[in-house]
């Protein structure tokens, strides 16, 4: 009976390290990486851009091939590459946004973004679950909209940007994928929280979830994990809370197109007003004229 004991104390010793890596991936996790494919289908960005979580590039052009890079500021002392939100497992990330006093989103998409380590560039992720919250999610929020046992993956593809650390800079073994759920609800002004877990290819390990990462910050945000209870989502390095990427779009009732993107870029193209005169400007232009006017009758007298 003893033996049994020791023997069921040593596996779950074992264990324990499997379990706990599955939460995130640190700087130190390995894989083997592909050369860009330039046959592959790259992200074209979005569209029409309600609301934009964050920035993911810190160098653009700068990753491998000249790939945009998100770089883990290992130098900063920070240490996740990337939160575990296994679909498999039971894990997800959530995050907060805000729709602004007045306004009424019609909610056509929301895009994630996850990377498997060691996939090619062709997207191995095959799902992705969303719900979202009036609140936050482990302090009186509830489920307004969506479920975690519906697939609302609409489109996966590259996003252009590798994942890796700030000092091996074109690693290629952590190609970031572009997934788009489609959600389809109508949001009034206030703090909502989306939750999601993606599900990919057994193949690979993740997928895994990259923070928000800007330039000379360790902090960026708020987001929470789910593993077996709500906790905050902090870098394992700097115990810094972090924020996660994610892009919401569709349209404001009674104002056609979401509007410019942040972190994730939008794609619309910018206006180019018309000049216009003050009315100063008009009244010296009609002088201009009637002088101009007086000119050339003189000429012909």
């Amino acid at each position: 009976m003893r033996a049994l004991r020791l023997l069921t104390v040593v596996v779950l010793v074992a264990a324990a390290p499997v379990f706990a890596d599955q939460a995130f991936e640190p700087a130190s996790a390995g894989g083997t990486g592909f050369p860009p494919d330039p046959n592959v289908p790259v992200w074209d960005g979005p569209r029409a851009i309600l609301y934009d979580n964050g920035p993911l590039i810190t160098n653009p052009g700068g990753g491998a091939g000249g790939a945009d890079l998100s770089a883990l500021q290992v130098s900063l002392g920070m240490n996740t590459l990337g939160a575990g939100h296994q679909f498999s497992l039971g894990y997800s990330m959530a995050d907060d946004f805000v729709v602004p006093a007045g306004e009424t989103w019609d909610v056509t998409s929301i895009t994630f973004f996850a990377y498997q380590t060691s996939s090619p560039t062709t997207s191995p992720i095959t799902g992705v679950y969303v719900q979202i919250w009036n609140g936050p999610p482990n302090g009186g929020g509830a489920v307004i909209w969506g479920d975690l046992s519906t697939n609302r993956m609409a489109a996966t593809a590259w996003s252009n940007i590798y994942r890796a650390s700030d000092t091996t800079p074109t690693a290629t073994n952590r190609p970031i994928m572009v997934n788009t759920a489609t959600v389809v609800t109508t949001l009034t002004s206030g703090t909502y929280w989306v939750q999601w877990s993606t599900d990919g290819s057994a193949s690979y390990s993740g997928p895994w979830a990259p923070p928000v990462s800007i330039l000379g910050q360790t902090t960026t945000g708020n987001a929470l994990q789910y593993t077996t209870a709500w906790a905050s989502f902090t870098d394992s390095g700097t115990l810094t809370p972090q924020d996660l990427p994610f892009i919401i779009e569709g349209t404001l009732q009674g104002g056609g197109g979401g509007g410019g993107g942040g972190g994730g870029g939008g794609t619309g193209a910018a206006s180019n007003p018309i000049p216009t005169l003050s009315k100063t400007g008009v009244v010296i232009l009609v002088l201009a004229i009637i002088g101009i006017s007086a000119i050339l009758i003189r000429r012909r007298m």
